[in-house]
């Protein structure tokens, strides 16, 4: 099953970013397909955040994001992210 269409994983993954870079939001705040990064999104990231997200993946997932255009793709979104940590 891809990511995006698995609602346990996507909340997982709410989870991690939340608790890696401190933010008082509640899950139920951050949209699947809503912008993750810049001011007025629900998770406001930075590319601090973006440096702390990627070393929690690597952590939780063994998967290791290091080049940055494909990290900026990644990260546009939840289901972005979902999609490319688990493609199928």
């Amino acid at each position: 099953m891809r990511g995006s269409q698995d609602e346990d994983f996507k909340r997982s993954l709410k989870i991690l970013i939340i608790e890696a870079c401190e933010k008082e939001v509640s899950v139920d705040e951050v949209g699947d397909n809503d912008p993750m990064f810049g001011e007025g999104t629900a998770l406001a990231l930075d590319s601090l955040d973006a440096l702390q997200i990627s070393m929690e993946i690597q952590r939780v997932y063994g998967v290791v994001l290091a080049d940055s255009k494909k990290l900026r793709r990644v990260f546009t979104s939840i289901n972005a992210l979902a999609d490319h940590l688990q493609p199928e």
